[in-house]
């Protein structure tokens, strides 16, 4: 099947003012919290730390690639030979999944451990062997069984011999990549390390040595995109601008409130980001597939985030889900950290509101999803707008008990456009959910 990640790559690549968005589900984080990944049980009690398990983790994997809400799945080498190579979830699926391909030291973050207090150092776990075929010294015909994307993890802390370090595995990693046909993007850390640089420096320390690193690399070598840090505007369209071909990522850092979540995707897509990584923002979600749904909402042009965030309430009402914070708590923007470990050497910068106009809240007219479509439809390609027609199931159920809960209704006609200025917040807002089919 035809994966939407190399429909929408090629789409940008032929006009960077495409405004086709990729995202990301990042389920890897059992190669850095290692037992706490999947996050906390809701059948844990006060003063009682109860971890999920491992196969629940791997249970949001399955629902939210079913979704095909996302363009990638990234998951630990371990839970793709479960998902990919043993049950073949993703042979008909659009949906990419992607293995993190190596865990510096900075997130090797064990219950009292303090690695992450150190500079970070290189190091890999997974082997390209065992993310192509499960096991090693694949056959040629082999690797394309498995996963065939990674995720490469470099920190920079402006200290010659660990940023030495760290680039010279990274080009070992790229010559062995190159000559096993496996195919990688970029993530790019803040430093972990307090006080290696200025913070007003930093966006453009690290815009440089992204830039300058990979001005070594031909294409060949080169990955499919980048996850960096959200610095602001003027960083991300600093990058931008200097490489169309350079597809600029963002990642989620800490879960933060919902707004957090979907101002964050919408003002990193209008500086120039086109792919989206968020880890703990949707796996610590009250229902993860409803929170992902409106962010693909939100990217789409179809409701903006403040409106998001109103309309995702009343979805967790309507589940009868309890929110961790109340609305008038989850619409408000908070500074977070980026860094896998949750200290505040690394920080998300935050426009000046003075300096970004909020635009008019209007509701835009229907257009293809690509920028470029083909000239004549190919039996394989997918349906323009698929997402919106996403069912949401409850999460806790096993599967032969499960029962859909929330199942959004076709969008309406978009021909006449309610007038938002004349209408007040509880009047948007039940537009909205009349919309999303909930309003019934």
């Amino acid at each position: 099947m035809l994966k939407s990640l190399d429909r929408k790559l090629a789409a940008i690549h032929a006009d960077s003012r495409c405004r086709e968005f990729i995202i990301a589900d990042a389920k890897d984080a059992d190669m850095a919290a290692g037992l706490g990944a999947p996050g906390l049980s809701p059948e844990s009690h006060p003063g009682e730390v109860r971890f999920k398990t491992l196969e629940q983790y791997r249970e949001q994997m399955r629902l939210i690639t079913r979704s095909g809400l996302v363009d990638i799945m990234l998951m630990s080498a371990s839970s793709s030979y479960a998902l990919t190579l043993h049950e073949r979830l993703f042979d008909n699926s659009p949906v990419t999944p992607a293995v993190r391909a190596n865990d510096t030291t900075d997130i090797h973050l064990a219950r009292g451990g303090r690695y992450h207090e150190s500079p970070s150092r290189p190091f890999r776990t997974a082997s390209i062997d065992h993310i192509q075929c499960g096991k090693l010294d694949c056959s040629p015909e082999e690797r394309s069984l498995g996963a065939n994307l990674g995720l490469y993890s470099v920190t920079f802390n402006n200290d010659l011999d660990h940023d030495q370090a760290t680039l010279e595995r990274f080009h070992e990693f790229r010559e062995e990549a190159e000559r096993k046909g496996f195919r990688y993007f970029l993530e790019v850390f803040d430093p972990n390390m307090a006080g290696t640089i200025a913070p007003e420096i930093l966006p453009r320390f690290l815009n440089d040595m992204i830039t300058r690193m990979l001005a070594g690399v031909a294409p060949a070598g080169r990955p499919v995109f980048l996850k960096v840090v959200y610095h602001g505007p003027k960083a991300m369209e600093e990058l931008v601008r200097y490489d169309p071909h350079l597809v600029v990522g963002v990642l989620g850092g800490s879960a933060g409130t919902t707004r957090d979540a979907f101002q964050l995707i919408h003002d990193a897509q209008k500086y120039g980001a086109r792919v989206a990584l968020f880890g703990r923002k949707i796996n610590q979600a009250e229902n993860q597939l409803a929170f992902v749904h409106f962010l693909r909402l939100i990217v789409d042009g179809v409701i903006p985030p403040a409106e998001a965030v109103r309309a995702y309430h009343a979805v967790l009402t309507r589940l009868g889900l309890r929110p961790h914070r109340p609305l008038d708590v989850d619409l408000q923007e908070t500074t977070q950290s980026m860094s896998y470990s949750g200290g505040t050497s690394t920080q998300v910068v935050k426009p000046a509101l003075a300096t970004v106009p909020a635009p008019a809240p209007t509701v835009p007219a229907p257009k293809p999803r690509g920028c470029h479509p083909p000239a004549a439809p190919t039996p394989t390609a997918p349906a323009p707008c698929s997402c919106h027609g996403t069912r949401i199931v409850t999460e806790s159920l096993p599967a032969a008990g499960r029962k859909t809960l929330y199942s959004p209704a076709p969008r309406p006609s978009w021909n006449s456009a309610p007038d938002f200025a004349r209408m007040s917040a509880p009047e948007r807002l039940a537009y909205h959910l009349d919309r999303l089919g909930l309003g019934r």
